[in-house]
């Protein structure tokens, strides 16, 4: 590349594919109202106009005004139609990657409900086909690909780390049969882990295994291919997306698993249950829920008994964009809360009108961004604050590292904790 000189016919010919007319549709209908500024962390955070969710599609549009339509073409200054050079695209990878976690506030805050998100994730395609992702979001889309999970444990270290919690289920059970079943076949449940849980957050598998152990689950966990995060939602490119997808795709049936139940993570859960059979272009013969859902169900039909007063201190929510904003979890997730604790305080806003924590869309695994990433996550960290509560749940791992991360930083003195955490601290155990 010389200059401004670039390639541009891959990324081109993502904007211009004739079949996909959510995307025309959504370019062509902000009426650059506005409303969307103050729905934006990043907006909020620094009060520059380019952080303005509208602005950050406006970059994908003015290039499709450019080179798909005949206005563009012939007068490109009066209807603000740009060219795609090298000055464009550094800007792209720095809004559209930098500066947005594609919560899906913005549509929400919408006239018109324009899906922002769903153009930035299309100038990010455009971005990776022109080999412009961030290096560190690429390397994490790498690990999973070349290992199996975005963290590159090695299996070796997997099998130990399980191995070793298995033990000390047993003991605190004091039942041999208090396990963590590793690639056994034909089970009901074929569970899924975030990597950072094997690597940072151990207890929280014991967790979920003795909730699993307490409703007398048939289940297990791959070795090999148990990482429930899909990093390729984020990089834009749709083929490695489809790679990660495929593996745990390929492992519940090598497995025969019959329902592919999602560890808590918010982009994860999306990624596979949403995305996944576009992905693959092909519908899943498997029963796929979260691990939120699940242990819904056992509190409903009876399966598992909670005794709330065993967690008396007081919680808040903090909601996965992608699970309740995107997903629709809102009441499920208060459903469990509300049965495993005895004082809950929500946060303002909550549910849909929740703030992002700061960690989506793979702000998390990008450092180039880290001071951008923190700050704008003051304002989840006042929303903690001001809920007055000591413990923050949240079933999403990625959440869990974003705000424990704020919890230092801006020293708020709480506890953070996923679903199956509060959840194994409220059971009662019925040992015969």
């Amino acid at each position: 590349m010389r200059g401004n000189e670039m390639d541009i016919k891959k990324p081109l010919e993502i904007l211009s594919k004739k079949d996909d007319s959510k995307l025309e549709t959504n370019m062509n209908s902000c009426v650059k109202c506005g409303l969307c500024a103050e729905s934006c962390m990043y907006y909020l955070a620094f009060k520059e106009p380019q952080y303005v969710p509208g602005a950050k599609a406006e970059l994908v549009s003015s290039i499709y005004r450019r080179y798909n339509t005949f206005t563009g073409k012939i007068a490109p200054s009066l209807f603000n139609a740009k060219e795609l050079d090298k000055e464009m695209a550094d800007k792209m990878v720095d809004m559209l990657f930098g500066a947005c976690t594609m919560c899906g506030r913005c549509v929400k805050h919408c006239s018109i409900g324009v899906d922002i998100p769903y153009i930035v994730r299309k100038g990010r395609e455009m971005l990776a086909v022109m080999n412009m992702v961030p290096a560190t979001l690429q390397s994490t889309v790498d690990a999973a690909l070349n290992t199996g999970n975005n963290m590159a444990i090695p299996q070796e270290e997997f099998v130990d780390t399980i191995k070793w919690m298995e033990e000390e289920l047993i003991d605190e059970m004091e039942d041999a049969n208090a396990r963590i079943p590793l690639d056994e076949t034909d089970k009901n449940v074929f569970y899924t882990l975030n990597p950072r849980e094997p690597k940072f957050f151990p207890l929280s598998i014991s967790a979920i295994a003795k909730v699993f152990y307490a409703a007398g689950e048939s289940w297990t966990i791959s070795s090999k291919y148990y990482d429930v995060t899909n990093y390729g939602f984020f990089n834009g490119n749709n083929d490695q997306a489809a790679q990660i997808a495929g593996y745990l795709y390929d492992e519940i049936h090598k497995l025969r698993g019959k329902k592919l139940v999602l560890g808590e993570c918010g982009h994860g859960s999306r990624a596979t249950r949403w995305e996944g059979p576009g992905y693959l272009k092909t519908k899943f013969d498997f029963e796929t829920i979260t691990a939120v859902e699940l242990i819904a169900s056992y509190i409903r039909e009876g399966k598992i008994t909670l005794d709330k007063s065993l967690n008396s201190t007081k919680v808040t929510i903090h909601d996965p964009c992608n699970l309740v904003r995107n997903g629709g979890l809102f009441n499920e997730i208060r459903f469990v809360v509300k049965s495993a604790v005895s004082d809950l305080q929500e946060m303002s806003p909550y549910g849909e009108d929740n703030f992002c924590c700061g960690g989506g869309g793979g702000a998390l695994a990008m450092s180039e961004y880290n001071e951008r990433r923190i700050k704008i996550g003051a304002i989840k960290a006042q929303q903690i604050a001001k809920s007055g509560a000591k413990v923050v749940i949240t079933p999403c791992h990625n959440c869990v590292d974003q705000l424990q991360q704020l919890n230092h930083t801006y020293k708020l003195g709480v506890k953070i904790m996923t679903i199956a955490e509060i959840v194994a601290d409220a059971l009662v155990i019925n040992k015969q």
